[in-house]
């Protein structure tokens, strides 16, 4: 052994403990590999800081972005609900529906792109079913490695054995040989994930609850006594409406009744929006109004309107855009002493007042001509976007209740046409590896921002930075262990070791130093390391190169217990709120696992001799 192996083994067994102990942030400690690797000679400054300019570094960022196109048009939320409609909120159905969704996905495209889609996906889950994200995220990227095993382009290894065989002047591997193996490995991860890794999985107990604390916007429209007064009225063709704008129509001068939004039918489908001192009423209109339902009817029958029920449904959809938040009259507010009407407040604050609520008590009669006081809380409607930049107005009235449904709301949500054909584009690309990677995804990042799914604000935002600066710490390492010679030494040492105590020892030393490589560098670049000797070694032993390469293969992708061993890992680290230790509590029994079922079932597909 060399010094330089010497000296490269004691700095990934440092970095290795400094990972465990939480004494440091993941990104300061991979600083400090970059530092020592520079500093020690067994790199140049160029070779160590190559990581930051790595195609891998910059494909995860890219995949950041686009997540967050996914998250703020709606598209996340949307899959998350029908998710939640099949699987409800269980955090063990969530787990297995997600584990078996993401695996499908990365049958046949990148693990990476199919974790990014999904983590906005799941985030949405665990704030639905009041669980920490750490619960769902972990389960998630190990599936989408699991998944990975399933074809031949599932995960670039499979592809690296394959070429293997063919270069040697043999038949490669088939397109679904792989199948049967990642497919009992798959259902042992779902199981083991459902039983005993569900108790090693951290509670996430340090997230942050307030999201569930705050009330919900039935809780607010109760608490002012609204639930009943909700309805919905179509304006017929023949309707007087039609034309005339808000402030002209008078709704709630004449009848008591306030209109708070609106809904009408666009080229783009279905729209909902809030009502403005301007806005016009139009035939087909659908309106949304609170008001009493003898008040309502009449205006109904004198307007020329269709009075429906309010049904979940329709409230639902309705909730996407229209929000309402609860606001207290500070004492130098110039709403003080003013009724509604004398306020104009609509075309102050572009909201709506839906009631008022003093002493406790709701005030539900002449409640626009009635002086407002000091101590008044006041249920206002609007837009969702108006709503958020209530908090800087505090001149006026202070913010109490923001209600939780405020953490669903897609800003961009029209353009989720756009990003839904972005990303399909994207998967599309990535399958069938057209163009490189990481240009198919800073390609979907750029058309996310000019699409206007995101913004470049929202975009550097939505980056998190930890996790990449971690990855660009430690791509180096990989460098060093292969420009030293120490991942050479490690495997021909192995190989020389094991190949006297028959085929199964050989497929288990295999089976654990890939694996174990791949935990600190590319899966890819272990099994093209790694791949020959086990094709050597088959073939000087007398053995059937093909189980080798299999188990090979299989365990390429068993790269579970550190953050740094996929980059899905690295990509639900921030999310997830990880540490280290986590990977390896959770990730290490489903390693041997995993190495239990690849023993028993490769040779029984794939015959030694």
């Amino acid at each position: 052994m060399t010094g330089e192996i010497l000296f490269v083994f004691c700095l990934l067994g440092v970095t290795i403990i400094l990972f465990v102990s939480d004494l440091l942030r993941l990104d300061v400690v991979a600083i400090f590999v970059i530092l020592a690797l520079i500093l020690s000679g067994i790199l140049t400054p160029g070779e160590a800081l190559a990581g930051f300019g790595d195609p891998l570094v910059v494909l995860i960022g890219a995949l950041f972005v686009v997540g967050d196109g996914l998250f703020r048009t709606g598209v996340a939320y949307s899959i998350g609900q029908r998710l939640i409609a099949f699987s409800g909120t269980a955090e063990s159905r969530l787990q297995i529906m997600l584990m078996v969704v993401v695996a499908g996905l990365s049958a046949f495209m990148s693990s990476t792109g199919a974790v990014a889609i999904l983590i906005p996906v799941a985030l949405n889950l665990a704030a639905k079913a009041g669980i920490s994200p750490s619960r769902l995220m972990m389960p998630m990227a190990f599936a989408s490695l699991i998944g990975g095993m399933l074809t031949l382009i599932g995960t670039p290894p499979n592809l690296a054995v394959s070429t293997q065989l063919a270069k040697e002047g043999m038949a490669p591997f088939h397109f679904f040989d792989f199948t049967p193996i990642g497919f009992l490995v798959l259902i042992t991860g779902i199981v083991f994930m459902a039983t005993v890794g569900r108790r090693l999985l951290p509670s996430g107990e340090e997230v942050d609850s307030t999201l569930h604390d705050r009330l919900s916007l039935l809780d607010l429209a109760n608490t002012y006594e609204i639930t009943d007064r909700l309805h919905r009225l179509y304006v017929r063709p023949d309707s007087v409406l039609g034309g005339k704008t808000v402030a002209a129509a008078m709704l709630r001068t004449r009848y008591g009744v306030t209109v708070l939004g609106i809904e009408r039918r666009e080229a783009i489908g279905k729209t909902v929006e809030p009502v403005r001192t301007l806005t016009k009423f139009r035939s087909e209109d659908v309106l949304y109004a609170v008001g009493d339902t003898m008040d309502v009817e009449r205006m109904a029958s004198v307007e020329g309107l269709d009075h429906f029920p309010l049904n979940a449904e329709e409230a639902k959809t309705a909730a996407r855009e229209l929000g309402i938040v609860e606001v207290l009259l500070s004492p130098r507010s110039e709403l003080i002493g003013q009724t509604l009407i004398q306020s104009r407040f609509r075309d102050r604050y572009d909201l709506t007042v839906l009631g008022v609520l003093r002493m406790g008590n709701p005030i539900l009669v002449d409640m626009a001509r009635i002086p407002l006081a000091f101590g008044d809380s006041l249920l206002v409607g609007g837009g969702w976007k108006t709503i958020d930049g209530l908090q800087k107005m505090q001149k006026d009235f202070l913010v109490l209740n923001i209600p939780r449904e405020m953490s669903e709301v897609a800003p961009n949500r029209a353009r989720a046409a756009y990003a839904l054909i972005i990303t399909f584009a994207m998967l599309l690309l990535l399958t069938f590896d057209l163009v490189p990677s990481v240009a198919v995804v800073l390609l979907a990042a750029v058309a996310m921002v000019l699409s206007g799914c995101t913004s470049m604000k929202d975009a550097y935002l939505a980056m998190n930075w930890e996790s990449l600066v971690l990855i660009a710490g430690m791509l180096p390492v990989a460098s060093a262990l292969e420009k030293s010679g120490g991942v050479e030494y490690i495997v021909n040492g192995l190989v020389a070791g094991l190949g006297g105590f028959g085929p199964y020892a050989l497929m288990a030393g295999l089976f654990v130093i890939t694996s174990v490589f791949s935990q600190f560098i590319s899966n890819t670049a272990t099994t093209i390391l790694v791949a020959p000797i086990a094709f050597t070694a088959a073939l000087k032993t007398g053995i059937s190169p093909y189980p080798f390469l299999m188990t090979v293969a299989i365990a390429a992708s068993t790269a579970f217990s550190t953050p740094v061993a996929s980059p899905v890992n690295t990509l639900i680290l921030g999310p997830g709120g990880y540490r280290f230790k986590d990977f390896a509590k959770v990730g290490i029994p489903l390693q041997i696992l995993a190495m239990a079922v690849t023993l028993v079932s490769v040779p029984l597909l794939y015959r030694l001799y």
